[in-house]
């Protein structure tokens, strides 16, 4: 109605590519936008144990875009504090989630028990900032929404979920409140992925908030399948073995879809190929329940997982690890902030036989981007390790739109928007794509401070 008050406020994914969470207040109805975890860095990583500077009770409902832990990994934390309001979000995002922050609270209880058990705190107890048992109960909270389908919060604000192409169930956001329309990007897939179809195109918004992840850059064009055949020959032609940190979601699910075309055209070697995360197993489960959203032929859907063995076990994972003989492993964590794959590097990175392969965004202070700028000796488990295996990079994987794919998708809008508003992206590829937007489309555009806040 005329005369509602209507601001956003940047609790996260401000000046960085993690730890998103967008506040909406509506007059007294507060909604957030996603509630992420932050990554990479010590001084983002302490922001995950800081108070927020809203109270968590006064928040009255999230709206998740997406399953990546840096846009949901926070839920657990927030309900512990206090919110008790509604999480909405798409079945497949659900279902997700759930897996997500199962594992994320898994890795949290045994780096806190590993830490005690080492003195790596010193004379500090170290304990998660979460345990399995609040993720657990965090999935309560959760209400599922179609595409498409309006969902009324209150009689001050409304929104819809639009297909985003970034991952499964991935989500834009469309927010009407105050009489203003709000567009929230999430993260926005390619505009041609690999599994899913292409972001929806929107023509109206009078604000938009939109991530910037690849601001600054254009994803190469080489032909990604004949690069990764490449890679995997040359490693297992010198008896090597190919370690993949993969994200479970999306990126673990098209290099399975890549290695099985390869397959069908009898061009990839006779090796084992092992995906060693139970997260990464339960998300590719996921993918086979979800088939109207995905864009492949049905029987590539029916077929494309067979060729990989699934591990799951500590067990199995244990006896694929002291294998020295060629294989391809797909393991988590994507950066190396966790997960299995710590333990293959640690029996594998130092033979310069073997290769390490990264396929998604390492953020800045990640074990993964010291890796890719030149740094071989990386600490996890208390020590430092040396890496001498080989590294490579396949950037074109990406499930974020470049720049180019941005403004591609901003130029459908009919009219130019009040503000749009860049987040989730480093200082300089923010800066970049603002200049980049400013020059080829003449918008007014904001880059938002963490915790400031704009009245619209």
């Amino acid at each position: 109605m005329q005369g509602d008050k209507l601001s956003l406020q940047f609790l996260g994914g401000a000046g960085t590519v993690t730890g998103s969470k967008t506040l909406i207040t509506v007059n007294e109805t507060k909604v957030l936008v996603d509630c992420g975890l932050f990554q990479g860095l010590k001084e983002l990583r302490e922001l995950n144990w800081s108070d927020l500077p809203i109270e968590p009770s006064e928040i009255d409902a999230i709206i998740l875009t997406h399953a990546h832990l840096d846009h949901c990994g926070y839920i657990p934390v927030l309900i512990k504090n206090g919110f008790a309001g509604s999480i909405y979000c798409t079945p497949a995002t659900k279902e997700l989630t759930e897996i997500i922050l199962m594992d994320s609270a898994k890795i949290q209880e045994e780096d806190a028990d590993r830490a005690n058990s080492h003195k790596y705190g010193g004379h500090l107890k170290c304990k998660p900032l979460y345990t399995r048992v609040d993720a657990a109960k965090s999935m309560n909270y959760f209400e599922t929404h179609d595409y498409s389908q309006w969902v009324l919060i209150d009689h001050h604000i409304k929104f819809q979920f639009h297909n985003a192409g970034h991952i499964l169930g991935s989500a834009l956001v469309e927010v009407k409140a105050a009489e203003k329309t709000l567009l929230f990007s999430g993260d926005i897939g390619r505009k041609d992925p690999m599994l899913l179809y292409p972001p929806k195109r929107i023509e109206q918004a009078d604000f938009i908030v939109m991530e910037s992840t690849y601001g600054d850059r254009s994803h190469s064009n080489e032909d990604v399948k004949a690069e990764l055949l490449e890679i995997i020959n040359k490693t297992i032609d010198r008896g090597g073995i190919l370690m993949i940190p993969s994200f479970a979601v999306e990126r673990t699910q098209e290099l399975i879809y890549l290695m099985h075309l390869l397959d069908e055209e009898d061009l990839l070697p006779r090796v084992p190929i092992y995906l060693d995360s139970p997260m990464g197993v339960k998300s590719t489960m996921v993918f086979d329940r979800y088939p109207e959203i995905q864009d492949i032929p049905k029987a590539h859907a029916d077929n494309m997982f067979s060729i990989i063995k699934y591990i799951s076990t500590y067990e199995e994972s244990r006896s694929i690890v002291a294998d020295k003989k060629p294989k391809i492993v797909l393991a988590g964590s994507g950066m190396l902030e966790g997960g299995r794959m710590l333990h293959y590097i640690l029996n594998h990175g130092g033979n310069v036989n073997n290769t390490l392969l990264f396929v998604g965004f390492q953020a800045v202070g990640t074990r993964g981007r010291d890796l890719q700028q030149g740094t071989r000796s990386i600490k996890f488990f208390g020590e430092y390790h040396e890496v001498k295996c080989e590294i490579h990079s396949i950037s074109s994987m990406s499930a974020h739109a470049d720049r180019e794919e941005m403004i591609d998708w901003l130029k459908n809008f009919k009219k130019e928007p009040t503000t749009i508003f860049l987040n989730h992206g480093e200082p300089h590829q923010t800066n970049a794509f603002r200049v980049k937007i400013e020059s080829e489309l003449g918008w007014n555009v904001e880059i938002p401070k963490l915790n400031e806040i704009f009245e619209l």
